[in-house]
């Protein structure tokens, strides 16, 4: 956009979030309001959520942000998820319900993330799309209020706003906890929404918590650390170590049980804009949102979800590079320099191949990891737009955004997240069917009379599946010989703020 265009109003009696009452461009007149076209599973979308946070509050007296939430997947049309979202990411700007994407055609969005740019007199001035564009946006928001407070256009003055943190704050023992991860040596869940790694025993007794519960990057011992919003893990049960995929740091950490402390082993804590394959040393080398990890021998396997490929890193060397993936957000089967991902945001391994969840095609993928070394498509469409839930075999199998994936016994189980349900998959067949879950909410029961809500995380041990049961902040337990669901009881565990569990 370079002619200034009047912006159009917000439709009436659309749901509105993070407010108590709806907004009107008319009413922020005489204010810079920013537009942001979002998705809440789009990771670019949240890549560019810190740039809004240091924008609003360095222009607090004198920039609104609005989110656009203009949905993708039919299951994050839904207000109550949005809301979800909201406090998942600690988004504290109002935003708005596009339903049926009326807002995102009267401003002719055509892609996630974009951003409007709205001046002080109400014209669209700007359209830019794309994540890491925090520099322009700053500049013309500094040059907007320089022109506009010369005209005396421009009205100063704090937005109050009812937030959805303060309507329902954190409080739960677990928030939106990611992945867990079944071991000999206990439960290992990334407590994500509280930032931190929360080990028990499998009934539930909490034996170390690791972090403070406030994001940050800091390495030290498990009181000291912190992470910002980690996801995968894996164990190296004969050395005591736990790898962590911390995604919101860009970075690889290390717990190692024996000394109690966290380290950092790869990542530079910035988050890399270099979406072809490339490597390096490890510490050196930026990353873009690690999701999930699986080990295998001395190498360690990544679902970068951010770059859109699959990376390892030789712990003996340190080395870390790109193993699958030439960057690009698309289903591509073939070699491993030419296949692309989508969003990969869970990985397993039986040993021969990998197995990736490729959240924004909705499809299970495959990598072998010894010659010849091919990616393929297990079941699901490979299209972007192409999800839905439907059981069956291979192409015509639909998934909605799964994020998580285990492989057992020649199966592999899947979080297929949007879907709230779990699903089996044969990777020699591509046959897939529904096993637990019939739609969202929360429920104990058998097979499909339990109910999820957003699964994320899935890990195996003894005939037992663990379920990190993400937007119901529970841990749920599936006897494999009934198909029983519980949830599991943590004793004494806390949220941060709350109390300081005693163990």
């Amino acid at each position: 956009m370079n002619v200034r265009v009047r912006a159009p109003e917000f439709p009436q009696n659309f749901p509105w979030l993070n407010t108590d009452k709806p907004l009107s461009i008319k009413q922020l007149k005489g204010r810079v309001v920013i537009l942001d076209f979002w998705t809440y599973c789009c990771i670019n979308c949240l890549h560019i959520l810190p740039d809004l946070k240091y924008l609003e509050q360095k222009y607090q007296d004198s920039l609104t942000i609005i989110g656009v939430h203009s949905a993708k997947f039919d299951n994050e049309k839904e207000t109550e998820n949005i809301r979800q979202a909201i406090l998942r990411y600690d988004i504290e700007h109002p935003v708005i319900v596009d339903s049926g994407f009326r807002i995102w055609s009267e401003y002719t969005v055509r892609a996630w993330p974009t951003l409007i740019v709205i001046d002080p007199e109400g014209y669209a001035i700007a359209s830019i799309s794309g994540e890491g564009k925090r520099d322009i946006l700053d500049e013309l928001i500094a040059k907007l209020i320089d022109e506009h407070r010369d005209k005396k256009t421009i009205n100063f003055q704090e937005l109050s706003l009812t937030l959805e943190k303060q309507r329902q704050p954190l409080i739960t023992p677990l928030a939106f906890p990611g992945k867990v991860l079944a071991t000999n040596a206990g439960l290992f869940i990334a407590d994500s929404g509280h930032h931190r790694i929360v080990t028990s025993s499998e009934d539930g007794e909490i034996l170390h918590l690791i972090g403070t519960g406030k994001p940050g990057l800091t390495d030290g011992s498990f009181q000291q650390a912190q992470f910002f919003a980690p996801q995968g893990m894996a164990f190296d049960a004969e050395n005591q170590l736990l790898y962590v995929a911390d995604t919101e740091n860009h970075s690889l950490r290390r717990v190692d049980f024996q000394r109690q402390i966290v380290e950092t082993i790869a990542g530079t804590g910035k988050q890399s804009r270099n979406i072809r394959p490339h490597g390096g040393v490890a510490k050196q080398t930026a990353l873009n949102s690690p999701w999930d990890l699986v080990k295998v021998g001395n190498i360690i396997y990544i679902a970068i979800a951010g770059s859109h490929q699959i990376w390892e890193m030789n712990l003996q060397t340190d080395i870390i590079k790109t193993y699958a993936g030439i960057g690009a957000e698309a289903c591509i089967d073939g070699k491993l320099s030419e296949s692309a991902f989508a969003q990969p945001s869970g990985i397993t391994t039986d040993g021969q191949e990998l197995y990736i969840a490729d959240s924004e095609v909705s499809t299970i993928r495959g990598i072998g990891l010894i010659e010849p070394q091919q990616v393929r498509t297990i079941c699901g469409s490979g299209d972007l737009f192409g999800f839905g839930d439907v059981d069956g075999q291979s192409y015509d199998v639909r998934l909605q955004h799964c994020l998580g994936i285990e492989y057992a016994d020649n199966y592999l189980w899947v979080a297929d997240t949007y879907n709230h349900k779990i699903k089996l998959v044969s990777p020699s067949t591509g046959n897939c069917q529904t096993i637990l879950g019939d739609t969202a909410g929360f429920q104990n029961g058998q097979g499909k009379h339990s109910r999820f809500s957003e699964p994320s995380g899935l890990s195996l041990l003894n005939s037992r599946l663990y379920i990190a049961d993400t937007n119901n902040h529970a841990i749920r337990c599936v006897d494999l010989n009934t198909f029983e669901v519980t949830t599991i009881q943590f004793i004494g565990l806390c949220a941060p703020d709350v109390c300081i569990p005693s163990h």
